[in-house]
């Protein structure tokens, strides 16, 4: 009788472990899904800065498989259907997102600067609704697409003076607390303004076909040139280290078969010089191309 009895509450202990432990399995489980569920998105804050010189103009610039200007409305699609993705994805009250549009300097048209200031979008649970996260994308084709079209309209194309927005405002305009930062530059890659144009021993402030060609910067042993010799752009700033830069666009002189690897590696080294967390350079491909590249950028 005793022996029957141990062998009893033997099996019941069995039964009652085997319970709790698939039990505790089970909480674990659904606990680590909870968990995925409730993760926190990211909040993003996405500048675009426009290089409106005379490289959009579709005369002195002209490209026939598709014009410059075109290319970069399709950027701008892409970059915001993206930011929209963001935002469809992530519960409402979890909001505290931005995209905006600059330039530098300001273009000399009052209509430009007003509809670049419609472009500055911020999101946040009290004041976000699907409503306005489904026209994002298409207020930006819209507002960008007019933009483009004063510009080239009123031909008062007063250069791109990207040094001197990196050096003064990049980190009260595209640098945010709490937040992951991206900045896409759209230009030809190449960089000049009169008012931030100067030298420091072998670095410039500027970049330009004639000034590479000017340096013999035209043979393939182009990097150990510029190492030997120091040739770079002149550090502008030096706490970016919350900062990601995309640049779109780079569209080379074509008599130099290495001015797109020239032009690259003076963009990389300035970045990193600067501390950039992280920088993407792309050719001027077409937008269909690119659009997947900057949405993945966006949303990995």
């Amino acid at each position: 009788m005793n022996f029957k009895f141990k062998l009893l509450t033997f099996y019941i202990v069995v039964t009652l472990f085997a319970g709790c432990s698939e039990n505790k399995k089970e909480s674990n489980i659904n606990a680590t899904t909870n968990n995925q569920v409730n993760s926190k998105k990211e909040n993003l804050n996405i500048s675009i800065l426009l290089d409106l010189s005379d490289r959009i103009d579709p005369i002195k610039n002209s490209n026939p498989s598709m014009e410059f200007y075109t290319r970069d409305l399709g950027y701008i699609e892409s970059i915001s259907k993206g930011f929209e993705a963001h935002l469809r994805a992530k519960p409402i009250r979890q909001d505290n997102d931005q995209i905006q549009i600059y330039f530098e300097p300001e273009p000399l048209n009052p209509a430009i600067n007003n509809l670049a200031e419609k472009l500055k979008l911020s999101f946040t649970k009290d004041n976000t609704t699907k409503e306005n996260i489904l026209k994002i994308s298409s207020q930006y084709i819209s507002a960008s697409s007019e933009i483009y079209k004063l510009a080239i309209k009123d031909k008062k194309y007063l250069g791109s003076d990207i040094w001197g927005f990196f050096k003064n405002k990049v980190n009260d305009y595209c640098i945010k607390p709490n937040r992951r930062n991206i900045l896409f530059i759209l230009t030809d890659g190449y960089m000049f303004h009169q008012d931030s144009k100067f030298k420091q021993g072998n670095k410039s402030s500027y970049i330009t076909p004639e000034f590479i060609k000017s340096l013999k910067l035209n043979s393939p042993n182009y990097k150990e040139l510029m190492q030997k010799k120091g040739y770079g752009f002149i550090k502008a700033n030096g706490n970016l280290n919350n900062l990601e830069v995309f640049v779109l666009g780079i569209n080379p002189a074509k008599k130099n078969p290495f001015e797109r690897d020239v032009i690259s590696e003076y963009w990389n080294n300035w970045l990193k010089e600067m501390n950039v967390k992280n920088n993407v350079i792309k050719l001027a491909d077409l937008p269909s191309n690119l659009d997947q590249v900057i949405q993945k950028y966006i949303n990995p």
